[in-house]
């Protein structure tokens, strides 16, 4: 069957009861999400390490495997990467970054900026699709599941449509979490790229939740989440296709945010309860380096280097690696060599982030 994709908004409303009263407890996890975010001393230490999670969990859904070892060992300003999973799963942090900086800026997500998002993840600027022949097949049988549209102008009707859809408030009275799951089912049903869809599209779900306002910084990682129930999203995905079954889809859309965001809140308040350790420890043992941006970089960077250390705090190379030497002196850093370059380890923090890769259910 194909499914002729609807402009937005839709005609039916889709706002049941049960999907009223899971958007009132959803709202309440962004809440509180929102408000411990805003007591992170440097917003940079959430979004390198969070942001870097939601990247390696989205490439992770498309096959790009690689493990926090070769992310934090790799080299983003400096364009050094352990392997080229790390390269692709960084591109997709640059551009989540980017993107929210644009919408930040501009209160706005335009088609231009899905496209930059695209060319970001992807390294190129091939932009929208212009030539037919896509379809979605099932990666054991080689069937074809669904076949999106093949003409540009189809393409480009249906992604204005869009644009508008995020941009225009009044369009609808929809409550702004189930806009985000319709969004999002829309432009993975366009499939607008030829490749980099499913990345962009998660790129864009923790942007519109920053242009409402739901969310003040990009640290909710719900690709974990569908990568976790990866089967049962692409089910449901097609499941509002085939039979419109949209009260499903939006009850896991919701389900996602919601224990993403109970997840982030445990692990954002173990990461201000490590940071008082280390200052505690780093203040009564070694008074003299105290510096609050010392300690932010050894949050924001597990893996440091020298080099990380001079840029965040303006000092010498010599200056920087007594620092770490010291910190290394009592307990608060490990060091490891790795081809020439020396990093400085964060222990206790790259643990916490390895634990958090599991799953957990807050009900």
């Amino acid at each position: 069957m194909n499914y002729k994709i609807p402009l937005l908004p839709l005609s039916e409303d889709i706002e049941s009861k049960t999907v009223l009263r899971k958007c009132a407890k959803t709202h309440q996890a962004l809440a509180e999400l929102k408000g411990l975010v805003a007591t992170i001393p440097n917003e940079s230490i959430l979004i390198n390490t969070l942001a870097l999670q939601e990247a390696k969990d989205s490439s992770a859904i498309e096959n790009i495997i690689t493990t926090h070892d070769e992310l934090f060992q790799s080299d983003n300003i400096a364009k050094q990467f352990v392997s080229l999973a790390a390269k692709e799963v960084f591109n997709y942090a640059t551009a989540l970054q980017n993107g929210f900086e644009l919408v930040k800026q501009r209160g706005l997500l335009t088609s231009n900026d899905i496209k930059t998002i695209q060319a970001s993840i992807e390294q190129n600027n091939a932009g929208f699709r212009k030539q037919s022949g896509t379809t979605l097949k099932n990666e054991q049988t080689g069937q074809i599941i669904y076949t999106p549209p093949q003409t540009h102008d189809e393409i480009i009707t249906l992604m204005s449509n869009l644009e508008r859809f995020i941009n225009d408030d009044s369009l609808c009275n929809w409550d702004d979490l189930v806009k985000m799951a319709v969004i999002h089912h829309q432009f993975e049903s366009i499939h607008p790229f030829y490749d980099g869809n499913g990345r962009a599209g998660r790129v864009i779900n923790v942007l519109y939740l920053i242009k409402q306002n739901l969310l003040e910084l990009p640290v909710l990682y719900l690709s974990r989440y569908i990568n976790q129930h990866k089967y049962e999203y692409y089910q449901l995905l097609q499941a509002v296709r085939t039979e419109q079954q949209w009260e499903d889809w939006l009850l896991f859309m919701l389900d996602a945010v919601e224990q993403t965001a109970k997840q982030t809140i445990a692990l954002i308040k173990e990461i201000k309860t490590l940071m008082q350790q280390y200052k505690h420890h780093l203040r009564s043992e070694r008074p003299r380096i105290y510096r609050q941006e010392l300690l932010n970089n050894i949050f924001r960077h597990p893996y440091t280097k020298i080099d990380f250390v001079m840029a965040d705090l303006q000092v010498t190379r010599k200056t920087a690696a007594k620092y770490l030497d010291e910190m290394i002196n009592i307990g608060l850093l490990s060091k490891h060599k790795i081809g020439k370059d020396n990093y400085y380890l964060n222990d206790a923090l790259f643990q916490l982030l390895l634990n958090n890769n599991t799953e957990k259910s807050f009900n």
